[in-house]
């Protein structure tokens, strides 16, 4: 097996180069690539390393026939077309933790910055003036900073400010009365926030339910003589009405290193006197980078490698440890899917999991999300374990996942149900000795290997069937390697799944249909 190859297409810590080439990876790093050179070379590499200057686009997507995952080395991926990701079946990455103290120090600096007007006062006295009158500061000590988000930094944020003695508020949907207690803030909502902070700090990614979160609305409510700090993400604020507000005095400052748009050579906020403004510098710290640069690097290697899926945008995570061991019931989930799609034609609409017995102490998504993408790729041209639940939610299917604590005879024991319009069709399998088995189909009893060629028979239970199957079979030349019967209660129906060498033409599929008392025949390729 060939190595996987890396193409680090931004400039990054040379520590990213030595994880990739300790864990046997080829690795190319190369900054200065044109968006038609890098679109000439990603065809030729498995992962893509970027920071913030390379655009994954669908265009380039379309030439990256052998890319399975793209690295940010940071948290924001403005610059990754994620669904066209996922629609791609490549896994994106970023590094939500590399440069969290980073980011929040930075906050910290333009808070007291802003509080004491330090770059305005250091020009002016670099410019040999003395106005000591002219900078009068604001102390922050027993003032009332909001944060809007309270995450990974926003939390850093807290911890930080309490240390220098402010009171800290935060609104925050996902943040919880225990947690929120955890970090010594108060969790308020929006408006509450907004009308009784000295200071509000913004600390959440931009997707539509935040973008323009501070518009003229809320900068309205916000407390007269109050400060503004985004190190977060550009388009969170409403530029022009900040403008507004700051150019009237209903806001004391604000202190900006994110725009709306970057880079950010021109801005109607540039040169206003209670303006701070940085060039997006919150993890621009050797440190962050470092530690942004090896974490991405070992997340895409360890993805590569091993199959493990780390702060994955949209994929499941999946550590090392987790992928070994599901190694084996992926492969039995991966079986049971393709069983049943290939003996599904008509639309689903529904698809129900049920664990029961030892694979049901595990992380079970990823089991699921096999079943779909081996279900699916029976239907659909392009599926994969990244794409298959958005390919199922453009079709409407939907997808329940349960657990049956119960006790069964199987140590483990994997169903799936699947509805459509006119059917339902159920098949349970389980692992004996790390080997994958159905054990029912339909509610029949029974236990066989899946091997690459299988003829599956439904026919009424009748004598003579096996035989006359056997007699057909060996007329047309089809050797059978393993045969497994089962039927149900009342014995008026039956199932036989057959092993055999080599694949079986529709013609000779035909000539089996044809057998007195066989209901029908489908062929099943397990390859």
């Amino acid at each position: 097996m060939d190595k996987p190859r890396v193409l680090i297409s931004d400039s990054m810590s040379s520590l990213a180069v030595g994880v990739f080439e300790e864990r046997g990876i080829e690795v190319v790093q190369s900054s200065k690539l044109s968006v038609e050179e890098l679109m000439d070379t990603i065809a030729d590499f498995d992962g893509l390393a970027i920071r913030s200057s390379t655009n994954v686009t669908p265009e380039l997507l379309k030439k990256a026939n052998r890319l399975k995952v793209v690295g940010r080395a940071g948290i924001g991926v403005d610059n990754v077309d994620v669904p066209a990701c996922t629609a791609d079946g490549v896994v994106v990455m970023n590094t939500p933790f590399g440069n969290a103290i980073t980011t929040a120090e930075h906050t910290m600096a333009m808070m007291l910055a802003l509080a004491r007007h330090i770059p305005q006062a250091s020009q002016s006295t670099h410019d040999g003036k003395w106005e000591k009158s002219k900078f009068m500061g604001m102390e922050v000590t027993g003032k009332q900073l909001g944060l809007i988000g309270a995450g990974n930094i926003g939390s850093i944020v807290a911890q930080k400010a309490l240390g220098l003695g402010l009171r800290v508020s935060a609104y925050d949907p996902f943040l919880t009365e225990e947690r929120a207690d955890q970090l010594g803030v108060t969790k308020l909502e929006l408006d509450e926030l907004l009308t009784n902070s000295d200071i509000i700090s913004l600390h959440v990614p931009k997707t539509p339910d935040t973008a323009n979160i501070i518009n003229a609305t809320a900068l309205n409510k916000m407390k007269k003589g109050s400060m503004l700090i985004n190190c977060a993400r550009g388009g969170l604020v409403d530029e022009l009405a900040l403008k507004v507000a700051l150019e009237s005095g209903h806001l004391r400052g604000a202190a900006l290193d994110v725009y709306e748009q970057e880079p950010a050579k021109e801005n109607i906020l540039f040169g206003m006197p209670n303006v701070i403004c940085t060039p997006h510098l919150g993890a621009s710290t050797s440190e962050a980078q470092e530690k942004v640069a090896v974490q991405v690097a070992e997340q895409m290697s360890n993805y590569l490698l091993t199959g493990a899926i780390t702060n994955a945008l949209n994929a499941p995570n999946l550590s090392a440890e987790e992928a070994r061991q599901l190694k084996p019931y992926l492969d039995l989930a991966g079986k049971l899917g393709s069983f049943v799609g290939q003996l599904t034609n008509d639309p689903i609409k529904k698809l129900t999991m049920t664990y029961a017995g030892d694979v049901a102490a595990y992380n079970t998504e990823p089991l699921t999300t096999e079943v779909l993408k081996s279900l699916l790729t029976h239907h659909v041209a392009t599926v994969n374990t990244v794409n298959a639940r958005e390919v199922a939610r453009n079709r409407n299917i939907t997808v329940v996942d349960a657990k049956n604590d119960g006790k069964d005879e199987y140590q483990c024991r994997i169903t799936v149900d699947v509805e459509t319009e006119k059917m339902q069709r159920t098949i349970a399998g389980t692992l004996i000795g790390n080997k994958a088995r159905v054990i029912d189909v339909k509610g029949i009893s029974l236990e066989s290997e899946l091997g690459e060629h299988m003829l599956y028979f439904t026919n009424e239970d009748t004598p003579g069937v096996i035989g006359a199957i056997g007699t057909a079979a060996a007329a047309k030349g089809i050797n059978i390697a393993n045969l497994h019967l089962g039927r149900d209660q009342d014995k008026a129906n039956a199932i036989a799944l057959l092993e055999v060498d080599a694949a079986v033409s529709s013609e000779d599929l035909e000539i089996l249909r044809a057998i007195p008392s066989i209901n029908n025949v489908q062929y099943l390729n397990f390859p």
